[in-house]
């Protein structure tokens, strides 16, 4: 979970290699990517991204209940969302990054996706899930690497607010003075 340390030894998390992920593949990969193609080929591009937005919109209206039980900070939703995540099958896991600096925040990582081999040839499901996660979380969040895109996780950067004494002032000029000089 993110942020929370716990006495003990420490707990390990495991990432499946490519080798684990081929064993835990199933025929349905091909299936749905010939099905796809076929939806892109006969109703366009677009079709294929609603389709995508469709199915993450079905997978985030699973995660809400979880979520509506967190509280409103980034890091509760963060450990919520690495619930219902797991919960689904992601191998969801979350640690603090950046602390104390300008880039603080909470690194998601999914060690497995279903959605793994039919998001390399159609990366709509995962830009539709970077989406989700933002509103989801409340806050704009960036995908840094995908299983899909050959990485060994995927893994998403969430920002956490600034605290007050990080938070920038506000400029002493107008934004049109900032930018004639």
């Amino acid at each position: 979970t993110a942020g929370l340390r716990r006495r003990g030894r420490p707990a390990r998390g495991y990432v499946l290699s490519e080798s684990g992920h081929r064993t835990l593949r199933n025929t349905y990969d091909g299936v749905a990517t010939a099905a796809l193609r076929f939806l892109e080929q006969q109703a366009g591009e677009d079709a294929v991204s609603a389709f995508a937005r469709q199915r993450i919109a079905e997978l985030e209206a699973r995660c809400a209940a979880e979520l509506e039980a967190a509280d409103d900070d980034v890091a509760s939703r963060t450990d919520a969302l690495v619930r219902a995540l797991t919960a689904e099958g992601y191998a969801a896991s979350a640690r603090p990054v950046g602390q104390g600096g300008p880039l603080a925040g909470v690194q998601l990582c999914q060690g497995h996706c279903p959605m793994q081999h039919v998001a390399a040839q159609f990366p709509q499901f995962c830009e539709a899930e970077t989406e989700a996660f933002s509103r989801m979380l409340g806050v704009h969040v960036q995908r840094l690497a995908t299983l899909a895109g050959g990485e060994h996780v995927c893994t998403t950067f969430i920002p956490t607010p600034s605290t007050p004494e990080r938070t920038a002032r506000p400029s002493q000029h107008t934004s049109d003075e900032r930018f004639s000089r």
